[in-house]
């Protein structure tokens, strides 16, 4: 990853949202974000693909389920970076997703 992938994935405020909420879990499902976000499941679930395509998180499958994680092999740099950004974000932020969702649960 370079610092150009980084800060282009950075660019938009729903996919530093996504990213702070995952600095706060290991692990999060597309409903608990898009519960968390107040953003239609399309919309969450496209920037999710931008932060996967930019190799920021990883994703994992369960039945119809897809959970999402920072990348297991991100550089310290960039980790760092998020953690600032995490710090700077507006009290009004969610820090976190729900703890759990009906879609999930069932």
């Amino acid at each position: 990853m370079d610092t150009q992938t980084l800060f282009d994935a950075l660019g938009d405020p729903i996919r530093r949202r996504i990213l702070a909420m995952l600095l706060s879990r290991d692990e999060c499902c597309v409903c608990h974000l898009h519960e968390a976000l107040d953003a239609p499941q399309p919309k969450v679930s496209r920037h999710l693909a931008v932060l996967r395509e930019s190799g920021l998180v990883r994703a994992r499958r369960e039945g119809v389920w897809v959970h999402y994680r920072l990348h297991p092999e991100l550089p310290a740099w960039a980790f760092r970076v998020l953690i600032h950004m995490k710090q700077g974000l507006d009290l009004e932020t969610p820090a976190e997703a729900p703890a759990g969702c009906v879609a999930c649960a069932a």
